[in-house]
């Protein structure tokens, strides 16, 4: 299992093809096809929800960024609409939307096609979770949301749009703290595989992340 788990760890580290493994972690495609049966039962998920212990929500922070698709993610059965790849600006991109705890540790995380907003994973990133104040940039300036974290008793610390018709005041003091989200996002995409996504499928693709996330909980 340790082996294993280094192989598919450097890969993800490297953004090697497959085929590149060396051969000390043993064949390639065996490797991968374990690999591939771990993500479609959700392992790599369940052990980064064993590794990643008790979130601290004094607060939390939530941001999206995006993650170029190379040319060999795309073709997976059904189409790349169905993979969490979408066209934006910048040609066949992911959008990883992450929220983190207090101490910049992910807690959770949704793909979406490159075009989409981030305002559409808060919903499914916060349901369920407590926390005394959400801290976000102006993109979540949105009603809803300022509406739901009102209803939970939650602070909101997202800076108004400009063309807000009534003035809405932000703790600017700890929305500085938004950039711990932004340093997650730096550090993982240290990790060549989820920087650039060479993965056809959004579940090998969530995999690797939460390989990553583990990782980075036991540092």
């Amino acid at each position: 299992n340790r082996l294993f788990l280094e192989a598919v760890l450097w890969l993800v580290r490297t953004g090697s093809p497959w085929r590149d493994l060396p051969e000390t972690f043993g064949c390639w495609n065996t490797v991968f096809r374990r690999f591939r049966r771990w993500a479609r039962k959700d392992i790599f998920e369940r052990i980064f929800a064993v590794l990643s212990g008790d979130p601290d929500f004094e607060y939390a922070l939530i941001d999206g960024t995006i993650v170029r698709v190379h040319q060999h993610g795309t073709g997976a059965k059904g189409g790349t609409h169905h993979q969490a790849i979408g066209r934006s600006r910048g040609g066949l991109t992911t959008k990883i939307v992450a929220l983190v705890d207090a101490l910049g540790n992910l807690a959770r995380f949704v793909l979406l096609p490159g075009q989409r907003h981030d305002s559409v994973g808060v919903e499914p990133l916060i349901s369920g979770v407590e926390f005394d104040a959400l801290i976000a940039d102006k993109a979540f300036d949105i009603d809803w949301i300022r509406a739901d974290l009102n209803d939970r008793g939650a602070l909101a610390v997202i800076p108004p749009k400009a063309d807000r018709a009534r003035r809405i005041s932000c703790d600017f003091a700890m929305y500085r703290w938004r950039h711990l989200v932004e340093n997650f996002f730096c550090t993982l995409k240290e990790f060549r595989r989820i920087a650039t996504r060479y993965d056809k499928t959004d579940s090998s693709f969530a995999a690797a992340i939460h390989l990553v996330g583990a990782f980075l909980a036991l540092k």
